[in-house]
């Protein structure tokens, strides 16, 4: 990998490993529809421009039914769901619980008619990454917790079937064209719930800035610098960073939050992303079926945010 792929690679690592911090600042002060509108506004007014005139508007035209349904389950329902649940959940458990969306998506895929077959490694990760969830989740079922810990799990979901979305019905739609018309229907729904729970007051400066970033840093530059990432060093070996959001995300609120790090947040960390990590692993080809690889870079199935 370049030197240039690296320090794109260890953006995105940063910039997705982030958001739940600043989600867990927000609501402290404003409401669920505010975050969600704050963070879907300021990412469309940056890249809504870049993607008009980048043009390619027929196509989205053309497939205005699937990216409103992909708009749905990506961002719509997902960002309120994540905000709502750290209202009870800390934001590096929050991160981590989103590491299971890799295990989630084989399965949903197999379901579906995926027609690779699992191995027993695949499957071996699949088990290790839900023991992995069941030990973090565990203690918590109980009250609001074992509310918050199925939002996120729905978030789980709709992360995994986003991207099968995007991937059987927009293969066309380059990915930015996707992201910023996607953030721009999500803005439009959750503006009238923004204005209903409007703060009576001017939030603290330290969630004025927890909204900002999450707009700015971590919706618009995020998939700016995704996008140039996959460019770069092409989807699979891109793709890689996910793993290492979940890691950003309990050291941010660990040092930043003062979140506890106890032996259930490690031993849960190992074994979730072991278990991604190992039911996302592909298969060798064999000299007979091998072939050559080619670059997905303008595919939009990966365009999948935290």
């Amino acid at each position: 990998m370049s030197r240039r792929g690296w320090v794109l690679f260890a953006l995105m690592g940063v910039l997705w490993g982030i958001p739940y911090l600043m989600i867990k600042v927000a609501v402290e002060d404003v409401s669920v529809p505010m975050v969600v509108f704050t963070r879907t506004a300021l990412g469309a007014a940056v890249l809504l421009p870049l993607a008009l005139r980048a043009g390619r508007l027929g196509v989205v035209r053309r497939h205005w039914r699937p990216l409103l349904v992909f708009t749905a389950v990506e961002i719509l329902g997902p960002w309120a769901l994540l905000s709502d649940a750290e209202n009870r959940l800390t934001s590096s458990m929050t991160g981590l619980l989103i590491a299971a969306v890799p295990i989630v998506g084989v399965v949903l895929a197999r379901l579906t008619g995926d027609g690779e077959r699992l191995g027993p490694v695949r499957w071996a990760g699949l088990l290790v990454g839900l023991v992995g969830v069941g030990v973090l989740a565990g203690p918590h079922l109980g009250g609001g917790s074992a509310w918050a810990i199925g939002e996120v799990m729905l978030v789980a979901v709709g992360y995994s079937i986003a991207p099968m979305i995007a991937m059987r019905r927009m293969q066309d739609l380059p990915s930015l064209q996707l992201a910023a018309f996607s953030l721009a229907v999500a803005a439009l729904v959750y503006t009238g719930p923004a204005a209903a729970t409007w703060p009576e007051s001017m939030p603290s400066g330290r969630v004025l800035a927890a909204l900002v970033g999450l707009g700015l840093v971590c919706t618009a530059l995020a998939f700016i610098v995704f996008f140039e990432l996959i460019r770069e060093v092409g989807t699979s070996r891109g793709m890689v960073f996910t793993y290492v959001n979940p890691a950003v995300a309990v050291v941010a609120g660990v040092v930043l939050l003062g979140e506890p790090l106890t032996g259930t947040i490690i031993a849960s960390f190992a074994l979730i992303l072991g278990g991604s990590v190992l039911a996302t692993a592909q298969r060798s080809p064999s000299r007979k079926s091998a072939e050559p690889v080619r670059d997905t870079a303008a595919e939009p199935e990966e365009a999948s945010a935290s």
